[in-house]
């Protein structure tokens, strides 16, 4: 288990937070569009955050143990 220091964990937060706000609109636009090839992209960068957001969260709980 790695040490973070107080500003690195504050860091992550703030990434995940910003990131679950893009995965939020990514999902909600994605069910507004109609272009195939645009639905996939944005299909594409909800996997992609939804990932980081796990590795996110990894980080996060090991800094509470």
């Amino acid at each position: 288990m790695m040490d973070y220091a107080l500003h690195e964990i504050l860091e992550v937060q703030e990434m995940a937070a910003f990131k679950t706000l893009c995965l939020t609109k990514s999902k909600t636009m994605k069910a507004l569009v109609t272009d195939p090839r645009l639905k996939e992209i944005m299909q594409q960068d909800v996997d992609i955050t939804t990932k980081q957001l796990e590795e996110y969260a990894s980080i996060l709980s090991n800094t509470l143990h």
